[in-house]
């Protein structure tokens, strides 16, 4: 039984974890691997997926060219999996499972990261607007065509499940549900009312552990703070704290790479603790999405301290004067290659021209938007160059 297992020591398998002979399988029947499971083999596609490689030319916060060593989606990802990863294996839940969720989450965001994102949300607005998870399965389900008998990746159920609600039940905060996932759940429905299973909750936290505490050392190579500035923010302080008490005066580099590891490290202790803590009585994935909460979770200290990172980063990092001017400049140049592309099908390659021409207008900016949203920064500014001839982003 869970409640039983030590949290940091592992274990066995907990009696609330998917298992992958129990899958309720995918929506194009296929013969079982000898080699691998079911959940192992999601894993793999992801990783194989065209999606995934352009990640690594996908901006994280920094668009690529301002330096070689911030984070890309790529990078973030495999991140967010190694944390998926350690915790899913001390919760006993299904770890292939966790890390190809966390290798996915971010498959759906279009170039130069939220900027992206919002400039595609405005331009779309009269066809739906843009969510990047709507995109992701968009991504799985039908653009990634590379196998002979059926579109997508065809994932199982639980994948799918996790991709869709791994922030919650659906639809939320008084928003539809996007219609791709709306049409999707009609034909291989995936409860979207219930929470999701354990290990769709954990990649999500770990995305969250992942993003604010590599952030913070993405910020201060950047220079847009430095140590000193972050003494009084929670969680962060005490680690450099921690750090200075333990090493004396260090090297800033040394200093918030210790700083960092001991965030992440009071993170997952805590989300651990906490999700055995709510895992008691809990005796099947099935009571997990019934459950009417989420079951993995930070403590009420640990949530507090989170939004007061989140907060310092957004007031001290994404709201930089030159990260938000680089932004500004993204957002046009993704409304103009939208623009153009719908306005003449023509600049497209040919499949997506034929696409493009062959339906309505709605049918034209959905099929845009697809192309766009799966530029890298690299090709989108090329693209950018060769049709408006502006070669960078604050042109």
């Amino acid at each position: 039984m869970i409640q039983n297992r030590p949290a940091g020591q592992g274990g066995g398998r907990a009696a609330f974890a998917c298992r992958p002979e129990r899958s309720r399988g995918r929506r194009f029947a296929e013969p079982d691997s000898t080699t691998r499971n079911a959940f192992q083999r999601d894993r793999d596609r992801i990783i194989h997926s065209t999606a995934f490689r352009r990640l690594k030319h996908k901006t994280q916060v920094f668009v690529q060219p301002d330096g070689d060593h911030f984070r890309t989606r790529l990078t973030h990802s495999l991140e967010v999996a190694q944390i998926a990863r350690s915790v899913g294996r001390v919760l006993g839940v299904d770890e292939d499972l966790v890390e190809a969720l966390a290798l996915a989450h971010d498959l759906g965001h279009p170039p130069f990261g939220h900027a992206g994102e919002e400039a595609l949300d405005q331009v779309l607005r009269p066809y739906g607007g843009f969510d990047h998870n709507e995109q992701a399965i968009i991504i799985v389900t039908r653009l990634e065509a590379r196998y002979a008998l059926f579109d997508g990746l065809n994932l199982t159920w639980e994948m799918l499940e996790g991709m869709v609600k791994h922030n919650g039940p659906l639809p939320r905060e008084g928003r539809v549900v996007p219609p791709a996932i709306a049409a999707y759940d009609r034909e291989f429905p995936l409860d979207l009312a219930s929470h999701a299973s354990a290990e769709a909750q954990v990649a999500a936290l770990a995305d969250d552990i992942a993003y604010h505490c590599h952030d913070i050392d993405d910020g201060v190579r950047a220079g847009l703070f430095a140590p000193e500035d972050l003494d009084g923010v929670p969680l962060v302080g005490e680690a450099l704290a921690a750090v200075r008490r333990a090493y004396g005066a260090i090297e800033t580099t040394r200093l918030i790479h210790e700083a960092v590891r001991r965030m992440i490290d009071a993170m997952v202790r805590d989300v651990v603790a906490m999700t055995l803590a709510n895992a008691r009585g809990i005796e099947s994935a099935a009571e997990v999405r019934a459950l009417g909460r989420p079951l993995v979770a930070f403590s009420p200290a640990m949530a507090k301290a989170n939004l007061d990172l989140k907060s310092f980063l957004y007031a001290n990092m994404y709201q930089h004067a030159s990260i938000v001017d680089t932004r500004e400049g993204a957002k046009r140049l993704v409304r103009d290659l939208f623009g153009w592309y719908v306005a003449d099908p023509a600049l497209l390659p040919p499949d997506w021209r034929q696409r493009a021409a062959a339906g309505d207008e709605a049918d034209r900016a959905r099929i845009v938007k697809d192309y766009v949203a799966g530029m890298t920064d690299n090709f989108a500014l090329r693209e950018h160059a060769k049709i408006g001839g502006k070669a960078t982003l604050l042109q």
